[in-house]
């Protein structure tokens, strides 16, 4: 659907759609707003059993201070998505810049790739979650809620170990040049 649009004497049209509250959404306004919010890059290590695999996180953020949560946003049809159904366990190692490689690597679907985990040094930590040892820490995470809507799960990880492997800036989203939102 195009709308009239006026400011000032100009006429423009805008493309908009209609959202599901039947409200009118200005979809180029969405996306270019949506890319605007700054997004960390993390490698999420997940377990079922002895099984572990990773991907690359993006839609993370702390959620409270007490008790201390993270909520972390998964792709429903992943693998990963239902081994953190299945164990209600994540561990989110945080890039430093100029990890930009790394996380390409775990951007692929292992059952594209197989495993991930093949040539990165990396330990189990509490929850047996792989945590990458490059990086500049981890926050290991019981799961405490989650919601199911869109295409995404919003989990809710309750933080119940960290560590800080070394000091340094963290690796953003903006800074690769890629965009995954909007």
């Amino acid at each position: 659907m195009r709308c009239l649009w006026r400011k000032s004497n100009a006429v423009n049209y805008i493309d908009v759609a209609r959202s599901e509250s039947g409200t009118l959404l200005d979809e180029q306004a969405k996306k270019t707003m949506l890319r605007k919010i700054p997004h960390g890059l993390y490698i999420c290590g997940v377990k079922d059993g002895e099984e572990v695999n990773g991907f690359t996180a993006s839609w993370v953020m702390q959620g409270s201070f007490q008790p201390p949560l993270v909520i972390n946003c998964v792709k429903q049809d992943s693998k990963s998505h239902a081994m953190i159904q299945s164990s209600q366990v994540f561990a989110l190692s945080i890039l430093e810049a100029g990890q930009k490689e790394l996380a390409q690597k775990f951007f692929k679907p292992q059952r594209r790739v197989g495993n991930k985990f093949e040539d990165v040094e990396f330990y189990l930590g509490e929850t047996g979650c792989p945590i990458i040892s490059d990086t500049l820490g981890y926050v290991e995470c019981r799961v405490v809620g989650s919601v199911e809507q869109g295409d995404h799960t919003v989990f809710v990880g309750e933080v119940i170990a960290a560590g800080v492997h070394r000091e340094g800036d963290p690796l953003l989203l903006e800074s690769t040049g890629w965009q995954y939102g909007g």
